[in-house]
């Protein structure tokens, strides 16, 4: 991966030197000759790493450096030439990844940038290692959907939003139909890549704002923000019809195929999360016991 680094100083020496030492490294390399310039050029150019001096003309390499902590994701190193008058303590506690007087050696120029560049990695490692621990507190493992743990946090969430802001809010409940009897016919291994499955073709069917969570067993469901109790319909029926298309293989010389039931509503104002899971719940027992395999809508009226 190439980084990029921006350099900041108004010796054109310098800056022209060190621009064309980090070329012939194959870094992606810009360089202005006042702060306020890299202030310019950084909502064009993404830089990886800023190097500065510290003291130009207008806003000084400090200043600098804290503007660019408190606005963009780019470690910075600073230049000096006066080690009298700044010390590596300041530029640390302003936010600098390191700092190198001049005159300095490329080679040690070098090795300061290829130490900030492990650090931006080692950062990167660890955002991304925090991502996937989020990730298994919210999901479940078998759909990759969301579980409901997250479910009722969510709820809450959009309930709330609903309350202040009037947005529409509705909410499908599926459910597997005699998916037991499924399990028992060609076992729990061939079940569980049903409700996999199953997890993937909800998704397909969904918004970007929409969520889709496991809610229990093979029962699944998906709230839809800013969404009418008509349109959450077309969305419910569209995951039926999905389903009713899908084949299952849970032997080489056999085909098997699965229904669902879903409930549908759509959040009141006086509502709450439980009475409004409890009415979508109480709409898909209403497709159950009228045959499965369909869709059930309920109003607050109902």
């Amino acid at each position: 991966m190439t980084h990029s680094i921006l350099i900041v100083d108004d010796e054109d020496a310098v800056r022209e030197s060190v621009q064309d030492f980090l070329e012939m490294k194959n870094y992606t390399i810009a360089s202005v000759p006042s702060a306020e310039q890299a202030i310019e050029k950084l909502n064009t150019f993404k830089a990886d790493i800023v190097i500065t001096d510290i003291r130009m003309g207008g806003m000084d390499g400090l200043e600098l450096t804290k503007y660019i902590n408190d606005h963009y994701d780019a470690k910075i190193i600073v230049m000096t030439g006066f080690s009298a008058e700044y010390s590596y303590e300041n530029a640390i506690e302003i936010g600098a990844s390191d700092f190198i007087f001049k005159p300095f050696r490329f080679a040690e120029l070098d090795l300061r940038v290829k130490r900030v560049i492990h650090e931006i990695s080692l950062k990167k490692e660890r955002d991304k290692t925090i991502e996937r621990m989020q990730q298994l507190v919210i999901t479940d493992d078998l759909t990759g959907l969301n579980n409901s743990r997250h479910f009722f946090s969510l709820i809450s969430i959009e309930i709330e939003r609903h309350l202040r802001y009037s947005h529409p809010l509705a909410l499908l409940m599926l459910d597997i139909d005699f998916f037991k009897d499924y399990n028992d016919t060609w076992g729990h291994l061939e079940g569980d890549k049903v409700l996999s499955e199953l997890g993937k073709i909800i998704n397909s069917c969904l918004r970007a704002t929409d969520t889709a969570f496991r809610y229990g067993g093979e029962e699944f469901a998906v709230l839809l923000p800013e969404t009418h109790l008509e349109k959450s319909c077309l969305v419910g029926e569209r995951i039926l019809e999905s389903v009713r298309a899908c084949k299952f293989y849970p032997k080489p010389d056999k085909t098997a195929s699965i229904t669902i039931s879903i409930g549908a509503t759509e959040l009141v104002k006086e509502d709450n999360t439980d009475s409004f899971v409890r009415r979508s719940d109480k709409a898909l027992y209403i497709s159950k016991d009228k045959g499965r395999n369909r869709l059930t809508y309920i109003t607050s009226k109902d």
